[in-house]
């Protein structure tokens, strides 16, 4: 398509080059010229639409003192209505005009609300954001008061309206309500860094260069110049300056003209027209690739002066990496890497969306560093920035795709879809484990105009990254860069393009529950093993993305009877199923040594008695012993020794092992007792698991993530619950209510008491704006108590 043409025929790509990305907040000034300040204390909260809450004067001294990120309502973890959360709600916000504003711009930020944001300031209607998942913001300055408070009013849609992104059919996933992410000001001069683009080149030459796109926003008033480091920690790498005048800048194609279709955002939603200037940084030695075991980063420093003063500065932080699908599989940094992943939703029990940063980046180690995955997929939306930003820390690849699911609305609804492909970008362009944009509707029908107008702003915004468009029929028109598709057979279809990627597998077709049988938690487990057999059979996959890691909240119409997807390979508390054990176990002996059980250890477990035993395993042999109950350790009988199963899954690097108890001769099966399981690897012994066969609950533990918080009225980390055997395995019919008592200034986020699920299940310590020490004690009914203490430390005062 001309570029021209798609840019006079769509209003959406200014609306998309408009908004600034969202570094980390600070209440530090970076530089003379800008301030960001969060916001995300002092929110006063009514689930109501209130009449007249806009206005400045309004009393809301009944409404909820809250802090972002909030969720509308507090829900159970399964069996509720989504209109629970179906409503319009008020929130108030007061502060005063920050003195360093004086002579400045002053913007509040929005990451996400979800989903119809109406926003007014000192009684003034600035407009009306649709949209859940993406960043906006509106200016202030004209309408702030110098001496006195001001009132921020956001009147916030949490219904599933038909004109916004992802709605106007079913979906298979719940968005919940609430600002579920930060809010912030950001003071900057008349003349400011709108955004950073830095592109790393010829990264694998051993001198790469860096061009940094820099956008300002507002016309130069006089000449000005654009200062550029590259840093390593405080060490500067690189350097160069660059003369800014009115005339130099590219527009960066943001002169589009806007007449021909409707704006997508309010008229009264700051529109800049950012330029373009773009500094290169050449020859640069001593980089560190970015990489899967070693993502090394580094920080662009950005400062714009006028006659040799800062009067504004950002930054950036970027990775060096050559990222590249290609006819023979993905390559990083010229290497092929079979990719291996799971589809992640970005909810939660009892909050829905509304976990701040510490939880968010939580998801991303247990899939990286407890999974052992390459590669996420942000299914259906853009997720956390806070996941992203640990997804680059630790090396763990991402396809982000924009917000939908099958359904494709009218051309008012297209153009935000498209609007959201330009936040998306513009929001994670320099995040360096960002592989792919998904530019198409998940599992939509094909639509040619629609389709093109999503790639072409893709590639308009962001060269340097293909794109990808999940389908889950074959015969799909293929306008991306590589062929991305949900297929839930068995065997996979064959690839009919050359750059080809798997984005869903197994879920729906075979739903797992913790609590049940051996039967099913060892076909599920099997069922992804045969899919990645399956994919590292052919180098023309590049890999496999499953469906999913985490059970999920869904309508009615989906899922089990309570409304959960049980499609994750760990439960909706993020504790493991079988399945688990099998991404677990694909990974190099030397990053861990994994032995996981996919059975529950009890004899009639499944129909008849127990049959098959599934050890997921990068052992290269496995030795079972078993012995009576209450006989010590010196009575373990061997009973069968085993190597990986290399004739179903030969095409795998870890293969599954499988014995097949009925196999074992009647002299050397032993009677029942408790099995232990012990892994080699050249000969020597590396690690033993034993499992008891006494069926009785032993133990009962209680597991927080984290010992700190900081006390800022949002920081929250996950407790577990877990009833085990004497060996520490969990045991999966254990229902027992938990009774749970907080001391401190903390919240619980959760049932009390809590009722286990599976053995196990989850709470959430959400810290209060006080220092000091919490204490969580849960008691079991019949296996005592267990505490866990967590320290609050001090936060840091927003400032306004």
């Amino acid at each position: 398509m001309d570029r021209r043409y798609f840019l006079k025929t769509s209003s959406t790509f200014l609306a998309a080059t408009a908004f600034p990305a969202l570094p980390a907040l600070s209440s530090e000034p970076l530089a003379s010229g800008r301030v960001n300040i969060p916001i995300n204390r002092g929110w006063r909260y009514s689930p109501r639409k209130v009449e007249g809450a806009e206005k400045v004067e309004f009393d809301d001294s009944s409404f909820e003192q809250v802090v972002i990120p909030h969720t509308n309502v507090f829900l159970p973890w399964h069996s509720f209505d989504d209109k629970t959360y179906e409503f319009v709600s008020t929130y108030r916000r007061r502060f005063k005009t920050p003195p360093a504003s004086e002579g400045k711009r002053i913007f509040v930020d929005f990451e996400g609300a979800m989903t119809a944001s109406t926003v007014w300031i000192n009684g003034v209607l600035l407009g009306e954001y649709k949209g859940g998942f993406t960043p906006f913001s509106f200016e202030l300055t004209s309408h702030l008061r110098r001496d006195g408070d001001n009132v921020l009013v956001v009147q916030l849609d949490s219904t599933e309206r038909a004109d916004i992104p992802p709605f106007g059919n079913e979906i298979d996933y719940l968005t919940f309500g609430g600002i579920y992410r930060e809010v912030a000001l950001r003071i900057v001069p008349s003349v400011y860094l709108d955004n950073i683009f830095a592109r790393p080149k010829d990264v694998l030459s051993g001198k790469p260069f860096l061009d940094v796109d820099c956008f300002l926003a507002g016309r130069p008033p006089a000449a000005l110049s654009l200062e550029i480091e590259l840093r390593d920690g405080e060490r500067t790498l690189a350097k160069s300056s660059h003369s800014v005048t009115a005339n130099n800048g590219s527009d960066s194609d943001a002169s589009a003209d806007p007449t021909t279709s409707a704006p997508v955002y309010s008229s009264t939603e700051t529109i800049n027209d950012p330029l373009r200037h773009t500094v290169s940084l050449n020859t640069i030695e001593g980089i560190k690739l970015w990489d899967l075991e070693n993502p090394s980063l580094y920080t662009v420093h950005v400062r714009l002066l006028l006659a040799g003063h800062v009067i504004d500065e950002d930054l950036r932080r970027i990775g060096f990496r050559e990222a590249m699908f290609t006819d023979h599989g993905f390559s990083l940094n010229g290497k092929i890497v079979k990719l291996r992943g799971l589809d992640r939703h970005q909810t939660f029990p009892f909050v829905g969306q509304a976990m701040p940063a510490r939880v968010q980046r939580r998801d991303a180690i247990i899939l990286r560093k407890n999974l052992h995955c390459n590669i996420v997929r942000t299914s259906h939306y853009p997720q956390s920035r806070h996941f992203l930003d640990c997804c680059d820390e630790i090396g763990l690849l991402v396809l982000e795709e924009i917000p939908g699911w099958q359904h494709i609305g009218p051309e008012p609804w297209k153009q935000i879809s498209i609007d959201n492909v330009g936040r998306m970008i513009r929001r994670d362009w320099n995040h360096p484990s960002i592989i792919l944009w998904g530019v198409r509707i998940n599992e939509s029908r094909d639509d040619h105009s629609f389709y093109i107008r999503t790639n072409a702003l893709a590639h308009l915004l962001d060269p340097t990254r293909q794109t990808g468009g999940i389908r889950n029929f074959q015969e799909s028109e293929f306008l991306e860069d590589v062929f991305t598709v949900n297929d839930f057979g068995f065997p996979l279809k064959k690839p009919n393009h050359p750059r080809y990627l798997n984005t869903e597998f197994v879920g729906h077709t075979f739903p797992t529950k913790t609590t049940d049988d051996d039967e099913r938690q060892r076909e599920h487990t099997l069922r992804h093993a045969r899919i990645h057999n399956q994919l590292a059979s052919d180098p023309q996959y590049a890999g496999g993305i499953g469906w999913c890691a985490f059970d999920y909240n869904t309508h009615s119409n989906f899922g089990a009877g309570d409304r959960i997807c049980y499609h994750g390979v760990t439960d909706i508390f993020r504790e493991p199923k079988a399945a688990a054990g099998f991404y677990k176990s694909q990974c190099d002996p030397a990053e861990e040594i994994v032995l996981e059980p996919a059975f529950h250890w009890a004899n009639s477990d499944e129909s008849t008695s127990f049959t098959k035993a599934v050890v997921c395993s990068n052992c290269d042999h496995l030795k079972f012993y078993m012995r009576k109950d209450g006989i010590d350790d010196s009575q373990w009988d061997l009973i069968a020794e085993l190597d990986p199963d290399r004739e179903e899954f030969n095409y795998l690097t870890y293969p599954p092992f499988i014995l097949d108890r009925r196999k074992i001769p009647s002299s050397e099966r032993h009677g029942w007792g408790d099995l232990r399981i012990d892994g080699y690897l050249k000969g020597k012994q590396v690690i033993s698991r034993s499992l008891s066969g006494r069926g009785i609950d032993s133990k009962f533990m209680l597991l927080a993530d984290d010992t700190s918080l900081v006390a800022d009225g949002a920081d929250t980390t996950r407790v577990v619950l877990r009833v085990t055997d004497e060996f520490g395995n969990i045991r999966p019919f254990a229902n027992d209510p938990i009774s749970l008592k907080l001391n401190g200034s903390a919240e619980l986020i959760g049932d009390n008491p809590f009722a286990l699920i599976g053995g196990t299940g989850a709470v959430w310590i959400r810290a209060k704006e006080q220092a000091g020490k919490v204490s969580l004690t849960a008691t079991h009914p019949r296996l005592g108590s267990q505490t866990v203490e967590v320290i609050l430390t001090p936060a840091i005062a927003e400032g306004v």
